[in-house]
């Protein structure tokens, strides 16, 4: 009997919708997954919804299980926990993360999926990529004992990148944004927050995140002589300028990008994708990042909600989806 699943798709730039799709059976070393929760990625998703990936970046920005191609239509997504219905002993009726799109049902490589840890929460281990991001970050930074570090950016990889450096002895370490309220998410964290105005100066690192020309600016002027801007900021199809003149040179300023789709070659030698997986899921053990997930919707109005965050008039750091259990209730 063919089993039928229900997944959205961007239909248009600005325009998304339900359809269904017909699954095949697993295949040995396939497991069947049925959602339980998947997040939206605001900064990414919100750039794909309004068709912003430029052209020279469709092969790179595709997903691990998209389908469709950029702008439009494309099944688009990465943050999907769920629960393993047929598989691998080792595997059924494990809860699972997996970078697939918002689908209510999906059949992937046993390979695909990772366990996740009995101390992680299903609706918290919709996080597991960003806090992915963030450990590939802190890799790429390096940051040393008695370093002084701010991160420019309170979204989601910002306020992940911080809540992990506050658990570094020896760091001085503040979140820095533009919004009063994200004050509050900072002190669930453990991490002090100022406003730019008021953001502590002679850093060593400043890990930037806002995706914004105005906060890569602020993060230059933040550092130390021969200090180091750590760039996590997408900025898809956006030009943007730096002063690099000035002081740059003169100072020995170093911006440097920092990007999830390798594994930062300052990791430890022989570390793989599943690796950092697998750490970031242990990471989020820690219950203070449930302060990330902001809102809460059903998958069926994922329509109506995604234009919501991408124009901004729902505010968010993870929006979370939550998927109808098996009797429909």
């Amino acid at each position: 009997m063919a089993r039928v699943a229900c997944a959205f798709w961007l239909r248009t730039a600005g325009r998304g919708e339900i359809r269904t799709v017909t699954l095949p059976a697993p295949s040995p070393g396939e497991v069947l997954v049925r959602t339980l929760y998947s997040g939206v990625s605001r900064g990414t998703e919100t750039l794909v919804f309004r068709g912003g990936v430029p052209t020279s970046q469709h092969q790179a920005m595709r997903a691990p299980f998209q389908d469709g191609d950029f702008p439009a239509p494309v099944k688009y997504g990465y943050l999907s926990v769920g629960v393993v219905e047929e598989g691998p002993p080792e595997l059924a009726g494990r809860t699972v993360f997996c970078l697939y799109p918002h689908q209510t049902h999906y059949v992937v490589p046993a390979s695909a999926v990772t366990p996740v840890p009995e101390t992680v929460p299903a609706g918290r281990a919709i996080l597991a990529g960003t806090v992915e991001t963030a450990v590939n970050a802190l890799w790429d930074a390096s940051p040393q004992v008695g370093d002084r570090i701010a991160v420019v950016g309170a979204g989601m990889v910002g306020c992940s990148v911080a809540a992990l450096l506050a658990r570094y002895p020896g760091l001085r370490v503040q979140l820095v944004d533009a919004a009063p309220a994200r004050a509050q998410t900072a002190a669930a964290l453990g991490v002090d927050f100022a406003l730019p105005q008021d953001a502590l100066g002679d850093c060593d690192l400043v890990v930037h995140a806002s995706a914004t020309e105005e906060g890569l600016t602020h993060a230059l002027g933040l550092l130390a002589p021969e200090g180091t801007v750590i760039e996590l900021s997408w900025y898809g199809d956006r030009r943007i300028s730096l002063p690099l003149g000035e002081a740059f040179h003169a100072r020995r300023l170093t911006v440097r990008s920092s990007q999830v789709g390798t594994v930062s070659p300052a990791a430890r030698p022989g570390r793989t994708y599943a690796d950092r997986l697998a750490l970031a899921l242990d990471l989020l053990a820690d219950p203070a990042f449930d302060a990330l997930v902001t809102g809460e919707s059903a998958f069926e109005d994922l329509p109506s909600v995604l234009p919501e965050l991408a124009s901004g008039a729902l505010p968010a750091l993870c929006h979370r989806i939550r998927y109808a259990p098996p009797d429909g209730s």
